[in-house]
């Protein structure tokens, strides 16, 4: 049995019920098979590839609040810090009631590629709760967000793991969270990032993750000779991720005409109003169900159905695993030409698959969705030097880290006889920064 077949048998035995990890595990490890076999008896000796898969650390704990009735409510709080070889743990916290061990274990090892790919010092982490913060009171959210963060604040520090926002964690909970670490710590330190702008956050990290999205998915059209002005382009989601991916791709001259929310989608012909998009889910925080009142010629559909529209791009930017294998049939059959992954693993492996399969162009999350801990570790850099850099100067260097992830996996594909193949050149290209570290520090 080869080395990686012999590692994913012993994932799935040791990480029972742990579905999301096991395939976040083996969409890596598959891709990973050409480089690993290539130097197969020294990473078996090393065990190189159980020490990549086991977390350092995993943190889990309780989390008591008290809610506007007085009565008591018991979250579980997760911290899993992944792989600290190329810098501190960096990854987002997830409030959402889906959360469990394996969810925040996918996505911690997804971060430790995602994060090498940026070229920044930066290590794989992630975190979160299975509280929900929707429908919550701001003293509710608070509440919780104290007692969370008067547990985490054990094991996280400016130089030693640095959270951030994700699904559910925005500027309200990233406040709460920055004001508990403060007071128990009595350090002022870029602790975490996505922190409000008057109190040591970085300008352009809102628009970071859906602006990344979208320069990297401008230059993967390039170097394939196409280009994104007058594409159709079909987003799911409608969360930070979606809503700034829309922008900026109406900025380079795409129309985008969908976007979703868990209880359905919107489909507007004339394109997105990105305003009023922005005013129904960062002001009023209600569901797209209002977008007809600010543009009456839009329909609206419960359920699912995003990716039925004919467009030359699809840009997932919800949650995982949202593409389906006849979703992706749909696609091909509507000549979408490329799909690029706002989200974290939004697309089935089969999905992923039958896209690559079907010549259509395929940029995974971890390169594609870097942008939001790029300029993450861009706010760390700003904390560090006690200064804060121009909306413009943040756009540059992350444009710049996005088109140099874009070329690095296009290379890394081509070095190892897989052109074209960017879920194989991301994973290699991140791979190889961080295995360099690993085997310089030792068996740590």
């Amino acid at each position: 049995m080869s080395y990686v077949d012999e590692v994913l048998e012993k994932v799935v035995a040791k990480n029972p019920a742990e579905p999301e990890f096991h395939q976040a595990v083996k969409e890596v490890l598959e891709s990973l098979r050409v480089v690993v076999e290539a130097n197969e008896e020294k990473f078996r000796r090393d065990a190189l590839l159980e020490r990549l898969v086991e977390p350092e650390r995993q943190i889990k704990f309780r989390v008591p609040w008290v809610d506007d009735k007085g009565q008591v409510h018991v979250n579980t709080g997760y911290r899993v810090q992944f792989n600290s070889a190329i810098g501190p743990y960096k990854g987002g916290l997830r409030l959402h009631p889906s959360v469990n061990l394996g969810i925040i274990k996918f996505l911690g090892f997804e971060q430790i590629f995602k994060n090498s790919l940026t070229g920044l010092p930066i290590g794989g982490g992630k975190g979160g709760s299975d509280f929900d913060p929707k429908g919550k009171s701001d003293r509710e959210v608070m509440a919780f967000c104290q007692s969370f963060m008067t547990e985490l604040s054990k094991y996280i520090g400016a130089d030693e793991d640095v959270p951030a926002g994700d699904i559910g964690t925005g500027a309200r909970e990233i406040g709460y969270m920055f004001g508990q670490y403060k007071r128990i710590r009595g350090t002022y330190e870029g602790v975490l990032t996505g922190k409000g702008l008057s109190y040591g956050g970085s300008l352009a990290r809102t628009e970071a993750t859906g602006y990344g999205l979208l320069y990297l998915t401008e230059e993967l059209l390039k170097i394939n000779g196409k280009d994104i002005n007058g594409m159709t382009a079909v987003v799911s989601g409608s969360g930070n991720v979606a809503i700034y991916a829309v922008e900026k791709a109406q900025q380079l001259g795409a129309k985008v005409v969908t976007v979703s929310d868990s209880n359905g989608w919107v489909y507007d012909p004339e394109g997105i109003d990105v305003e009023a998009l922005k005013e129904i889910k960062e002001v009023n925080r209600a569901r797209l169900t209002e977008y007809r009142k600010y543009r009456p010629n839009s329909e609206y559909h419960e359920g699912r159905g995003v990716w039925s529209v004919k467009a030359d791009l699809a840009l997932p930017c919800a949650t995982q695993n949202e593409l389906h294998l006849e979703d992706a049939k749909q696609l091909v059959a509507n000549g979408c030409v490329a799909v690029c992954e706002g989200a974290n693993m939004p697309t089935t492996l089969e999905a992923t698959e039958y896209l690559q399969a079907n010549g259509v162009l395929f940029a995974p999350g971890k390169a594609a969705n870097a942008g939001g801990v790029a300029t993450s570790a861009l706010e760390m850099s700003q904390n560090s030097e006690r200064l804060s850099w121009s909306f413009e100067e943040v756009d540059e260097k992350l444009k710049e880290i996005m088109v140099n992830i874009c070329h690095n996996m296009d290379d890394a594909a081509k070095r190892y006889g897989m052109e074209g193949n960017y879920v194989a050149g991301a994973n290699i290209a991140g791979f190889e920064k961080v295995v360099d570290a690993m085997n310089a520090q030792g068996i740590v």
